[in-house]
């Protein structure tokens, strides 16, 4: 029994161990959307029951383990990607690198896209990300789900990565590296400052010009490692309080049930207002009123 008993210890700790290699190396959090990945021109492409979905998939993987593969040669020693695209199943587990812990599904609270976000992570990388609704020359740009029509807050317009951004700087993690379409790159660089970018392609009309995916691999890669290397460069991105939420959806049902939300008022035909003191609670509020 006293070996038995030995054995299960060690093979508790061993497990342990799998979710905190290293108390010296960079914790890494990735954040990893569909409609910003090289090659993806329709919203088709990424959805269960589109032809290529299965193969886009691939491709929104491989450009994870991209990024995987650049923070590592920077020194990171625990890496974290979420999958944040629709169901959050998409990316496939066993062609993830064995380096990587995946999050998958949605867990129903108001952390979405940056699901496991804390303040033990030293840096934000997003893979696949598109630019906000309503944006000129962009590729599948929307925000958050396809209702929603702009979210500000405090006056300023913001792109699924700019609320993102605001969720990793809460807990004081800078935003460090960015890949998607020219358009979210330009959208970034003016919301954050700081932030390498890789624009994987670029929009023609509803037409897409991409990059190889192994060209858009070894770009990304190259970026997420000069990123963390200079990791001292970037900030967290932040607002002062008090905060004040505008959401703008498209139809008056949507904004009849969003007003029901505890705080939430109609203050235009199809606009919603929210404040706090409390960007986590703004995020919470976000999350449940454009539903």
């Amino acid at each position: 029994m006293k070996k038995i008993g030995i054995l299960l210890l060690v093979f508790f700790i061993l497990n342990s161990s799998v979710f905190s290699e290293s108390d010296n190396g960079l914790k890494v959090f990735i954040s990893v959307d569909m409609e910003g990945i090289a090659g993806v021109v329709t919203s088709e492409e990424c959805s269960r029951t589109g032809q290529d979905y299965n193969y886009f998939r691939r491709i929104m993987t491989l450009e994870t383990n991209a990024a995987i593969e650049g923070a590592r040669a920077a020194g990171a020693t625990e890496i974290w990607v979420r999958d944040s695209h629709g169901s959050a199943r998409n990316i496939f587990p066993d062609l993830l690198s064995q380096y990587a812990i995946l999050i998958r599904d949605w867990s129903g609270g108001p952390m979405g896209m940056m699901e496991g976000i804390d303040e033990t992570f030293d840096a934000v990388i997003f893979i696949g990300y598109h630019a906000k609704a309503g944006t000129p020359d962009a590729i599948i740009e929307h925000t958050s789900s396809g209702i929603v029509t702009d979210m500000a807050i405090n006056g300023v317009s913001l792109p699924e990565t700019g609320y993102n951004a605001l969720m990793a700087g809460h807990y004081n993690v800078p935003v460090v590296f960015l890949a998607g379409d020219k358009a979210i790159c330009e959208q970034a660089k003016k919301l954050l400052g700081q932030v390498e970018t890789v624009a994987v392609k670029y929009a023609i009309g509803a037409a897409v010009v991409s990059l190889h995916p192994k060209v858009a691999n070894k770009k990304i890669r190259s970026g997420v490692k000069k990123a963390l290397e200079n990791l001292q460069a970037f900030k967290p991105f932040k607002m002062n309080p008090p905060f004040t939420l505008v959401l703008k959806l498209k139809t008056e049902t949507q904004v009849y049930n969003g007003a029901f939300y505890p705080g939430a008022k109609r203050t235009g035909d199809w606009e919603l207002t929210y404040k706090s003191d409390s960007i986590l609670d703004i995020i919470k509020a976000f999350s449940w009123m454009r539903k």
